[in-house]
């Protein structure tokens, strides 16, 4: 069997681990399988000092003897904060940001036919010169991304341009009738004489559309164009159809290098009065920001982890996804092109929103790493569909340096890197001062939960968009705490960095937030703060310290909060009923309202077996039984609802205690 011209091996296994400050000549060491992160348990110890400092991970990689005439690459899709590699003791690389990927060559500095001794240094201490500076979530340190060695032929697609796939498709004139696609590869070639560059692309079913073979005349990269009639068109979630483009590295017809790439084929645009139109159609972009960040693991994530966030996401019913605070991992962007998800994705230049710190200080080291962040995550994700923004920051202050100077030659950086996409920012003061920075601005609102009242946010948006009428803006954030086992009959509004957070406060938020944002088209995105729950060393409020609880499911992914299901009635299709408050299960009132989440056309409400008689949703698709009798003790409550001839059910039981009375209300 031929082996392949390029080889990808996993280096995920048996690496063994110790703390830098283990200087002994026999440090104990563990044993770990990649990905990993030394703070997957300490930051939920309730400590705002968790780990931050140096590990040492160790690998020792036997090279084959037949790679001899080969070049050989380590692949890290991300470790953070900042690496440093070493082979067989000598330094290889230095890389800074934990967030995007990064390649080195170590063809010079390994032995074939032997045990080579891989080592990588990794600190997330803080630096002043390494993004994130701050942030409301945690900086877990590790190799938390999969390590691959790459083998290849002499003459290569590069995999040394920023760690990118050295393959860069660009759909243009792109339409229903047409589209022209022009493929840049980057090489890394000793003798250009008889090479060649093949461009194949393939439809869904794999089978070859048109390719075309161009004769390599430089040395550093081949430019080619791909013509297509009545190209399938990349459609969101209604059809996220791909194609995708090989390009093969030729000799003399054999092939020396290959690489794959996805390529979806669309057109879209943002209207400050509109909204969002993808492929000459307005499309409502909604849906949520994330974290990296699972229970026990922390940013250290595996596969079936990403697909668990896929499907949260898709049972929610979002449209889009900020990618929030930072680059995500390689897996996942593939899952949104799949998914027909509209992307945000930004850099790690984050402020410190309400709290102390400077997200950006004016100096030439933490610039210099700025650009580089931002350079590497578009080119590491130029190819991906489903990215239609690239952020340029979060929450930044004006009372430290002043950033925009800085900012604007960012989003020129980005305009020259990738012209074809909006830039975008998030910001949560009430101001212009960032408006003329990107293509598009963002605010983080959080009526009803900061200050202010829910209406507020219906009122700041009409303001808004009379005083910028030609500025498109989007709610980057809007959320709440609320923790599932935390209740109150009468909903009455907690105290938002308190102990209390009532799921009921967080649903009522969620409920008449969505209805003032899904009747403004003119806004771009509406993104929920959060879809999880996450550790955030700095938090010290909800019913645990250090969990930022604005998720609309629980952090260890076993709860989905009642407002997940509000958003479910409102944005998923599929058949939904779900009676709320059900959790609170223990109460006071003989008398209350029941409350359920639906898309059905009607709903019938039986307590304790008699029916209450049939309701029919609102426009967010609430229903509502009021004044409805209970008795003291357990009291069984059931809904019911036909829907596309399904029969949907739901129930639960609510215990009213004895010394309950009619006017009876309590927290």
């Amino acid at each position: 069997m031929t082996a392949p011209p390029r080889q990808i091996i996993s280096l995920n296994q048996d690496w063994q681990f110790h703390f830098g400050n283990d200087v002994r000549a026999q440090p104990e060491k563990i044993n770990i399988t990649l990905p990993h992160t030394w703070n997957a348990t300490d930051v939920l110890q309730e400590k705002i000092n968790y780990r931050r400092g140096t590990g040492i991970y160790e690998k020792h990689l036997f090279i084959n003897a037949d790679w001899a005439g080969k070049r050989l690459f380590l692949y890290f899709e991300g470790v953070n904060s900042v690496a440093t590699v070493l082979v067989n003791n000598h330094f290889v690389t230095t890389h800074k940001g934990g967030y995007t990927a990064f390649c080195a060559e170590i063809t010079n500095f390994v032995k074939p036919g032997s045990s080579n001794k891989l080592q990588v240094q990794v600190s997330n201490a803080e630096r002043p010169d390494v993004l994130p500076l701050c942030g409301d979530f945690n900086i877990y340190g590790g190799i938390h991304r999969p390590v691959s060695l790459l083998v290849t032929s002499k003459d290569c697609i590069t995999p040394l341009d920023y760690a990118s796939p050295g393959i860069y498709l660009t759909p243009e004139n792109v339409s229903g009738q047409a589209a022209s696609i022009q493929v840049l590869t980057k090489l890394s070639i000793t003798d250009n004489t008889g090479l060649k560059v093949r461009a194949d692309l393939y439809d869904a079913s794999h089978h070859l559309v048109t390719s075309v073979t161009t004769p390599i005349t430089g040395k550093d990269s081949c430019l080619q164009e791909i013509n297509l009639r009545q190209p399938h068109l990349w459609n969101g979630k209604a059809d996220p159809y791909l194609y995708r483009v090989s390009v093969k590295l030729l000799k003399h017809d054999q092939v020396l290098d290959e690489v794959t790439q996805p390529l979806g084929l669309r057109y879209y645009s943002v209207d400050a009065n509109n909204g969002f139109m993808l492929n000459g159609k307005y499309l409502d972009l909604y849906g949520v920001g994330f974290h990296e960040d699972v229970k026990g693991k922390g940013s250290a994530l595996d596969t079936a982890d990403y697909d668990r966030d896929m499907q949260l996401i898709n049972d929610l019913g979002a449209t889009s996804l900020r990618l929030t605070h930072y680059p995500h991992g390689k897996y996942f962007y593939d899952l949104c092109d799949k998914n027909g998800l509209i992307v945000w994705s930004e850099i790690p230049l984050v402020g410190p929103g309400g709290y102390s710190g400077a997200g950006y200080i004016k100096s030439k080291e933490l610039e210099d790493q700025i650009k580089q962040v931002l350079t590497e995550l578009i080119r590491q994700n130029y190819n991906h569909p489903s990215i239609c923004f690239w952020g340029l920051f979060n929450e930044l202050k004006l009372n430290y340096d002043d950033p925009i100077p800085f900012l604007l030659q960012l989003n020129e950086l980005e305009k020259k890197e990738d012209p074809h996409r909006l830039t975008t920012c998030a910001s949560f003061l009430d101001n212009d001062k960032f408006n003329s920075i990107s293509d598009l601005i963002a605010w983080n609102k959080y009526y009803g939960w900061y200050g202010g009242s829910f209406e507020e946010m219906g009122t700041w948006a009409d303001n808004t968009h009379r005083l910028f009428p030609n500025k498109p803006f989007a709610i980057s954030e809007y959320g709440a705490g609320g923790g599932p086992f935390q209740h109150m009959e009468k909903v009455t509004k907690p105290v938002a960095d308190g102990p209390f957070h009532p799921e009921e406060w967080q649903t009522l938020f969620h409920e008449k937030n969505w209805e003032e944002l899904g009747k403004r088209p003119f806004i771009w995105g509406k993104y929920v703060w959060c879809l999880k729950d996450f550790a955030s060393s700095v938090r010290t409020e909800g019913d645990q310290n250090g969990i930022n609880d604005k998720g609309l499911v629980t952090y260890d992914g076993k709860i989905k909060k009642d407002a997940f299901y509000f958003y479910r009635a409102n944005w998923n299709t599929a058949p939904t009923l779900y009676l709320a408050e059900k959790r609170n299960n223990n109460r006071r009132a003989l008398t209350t309202e029941v409350k359920a989440y639906t898309n059905a056309p009607k709903v019938t409400l039986l307590v304790n077996g008699t029916s209450v008689g049939r309701a029919v949703p609102d426009k967010m698709h609430i229903v509502r039984w009021h004044m409805v009798s209970l008795k003291t003790g357990n009291n069984n409550i059931t809904i019911k609802a036909l829907m596309n001839g399904r029969q949907l059910e739901d129930q639960c039981t609510w215990n009213v205690a004895t010394t309950a009375s009619a006017n009876t209300t309590t927290p």
